[in-house]
């Protein structure tokens, strides 16, 4: 246990490495951390992300790490176990068996999400099945689109996307059947309604075609919106004492999250959260934005502890 820092940041994101950025600017000893195992992997490009739109993913890791460490942070490949609390901070176990000791904890492990159990499905994820408008509407603008029911939401999924394409066709699937109030608006909105199960994805050339249901009709489309359930990875922080809590909509439930304040402090002391593990909807953009954030907390946090100390050390120099 000789390496000690005053961060260590867990997951290389966005989040942490925007973190990460900011507290090795800030004069900071800073580790990050990082599995490899970035959510947005399966994804052509980062949209929204201000001056840095349609660029790949993976490029823009790439430009983050090198910018950390610019300014002197360190960046490892690998996987935290677990952490622990002790008089001076907290312990940080590696799955290659070192320990490593860090004064102030951030967490930026993000989520997984959970896919419907429709054959075919996960083969696409990221192409041709999408979840989120905001970041791949533009790219299937005015294409045959697919909304799969899976929860009562599924309707405002379908008026959602009817705002990137006039071809959507919501397939109830395993959603409620819609109210008549939903089913009016669907049609003022021009949207189809298919009833029954979804069995498999269809494909031809490597590409999403269509949607088989149970009678093995295939309907034609192009693209499938899902809605995943998000599960925020936080074994790190649950071996800290710190728990998730689901996250409820209308009385379903999208996933689970570690619940911190607007900086991103969880109720362990000295534990930050940033990114999809406290949020789950957040973009890149704002993922790096909590990591600023969160950054800028653990500072000021750290120099008070500093400031404390300083003061206790002149004091009993005065003493003695």
């Amino acid at each position: 246990m000789d390496e000690r820092y005053d961060v260590v940041v867990v997951g290389g994101g966005a989040a942490g490495l925007s973190g990460a950025l900011a507290l090795s600017r800030a004069r900071r000893s800073v580790l990050v951390v990082d599995a490899g195992e970035p959510r947005n992997a399966p994804a052509g490009a980062v949209h929204n992300y201000l001056a840095r739109e349609g660029t790949p993913p993976l490029d823009l890791l790439a430009a983050g790490r090198a910018e950390v460490e610019g300014y002197g942070g360190r960046l490892e490949r690998g996987r935290v176990t677990s952490a622990g609390r002790r008089d001076d901070g907290f312990t940080v176990s590696l799955a290659d068996g070192r320990t490593v000791l860090a004064r102030r904890l951030l967490v930026t492990t993000g989520l997984v999400d959970e896919l419907p159990d429709v054959p075919g499905l996960a083969e696409h994820w990221g192409s041709g099945v999408l979840h989120c408008p905001y970041c791949h509407g533009w790219e299937v603008r005015g294409e045959a689109i697919g909304v799969l029911g899976t929860g009562p939401l599924a309707v405002f999924q379908a008026l959602l996307w009817r705002q990137w394409s006039d071809d959507v066709t919501l397939f109830l699937h395993t959603a409620p059947e819609p109210s008549a109030d939903e089913l009016e608006q669907l049609a003022a909105r021009g949207i189809a309604v298919v009833r029954g199960e979804v069995t498999a994805v269809a494909s031809t050339g490597g590409r999403l075609s269509g949607l088989r249901l149970a009678d093995g009709t295939v309907v034609p489309r192009s693209a499938l919106a899902v809605a995943p359930r998000f599960t925020a990875r936080s074994d790190v922080l649950t071996s800290l004492g710190l728990g998730t809590v689901p996250l409820e909509v209308d009385g379903a439930v999208l996933g689970t999250f570690v619940p911190a304040d607007p900086t991103g402090a969880t109720a362990v002391p000295g534990v930050w959260v940033a990114g999809n593990v406290t949020a789950l909807n957040a973009q890149v953009l704002s993922a790096a934005a909590a990591g600023l954030t969160a950054a800028g907390a653990l500072n000021h946090d750290l120099i008070v502890e500093d400031t404390r100390a300083a003061v206790a050390a002149v004091r009993a120099e005065r003493a003695a």
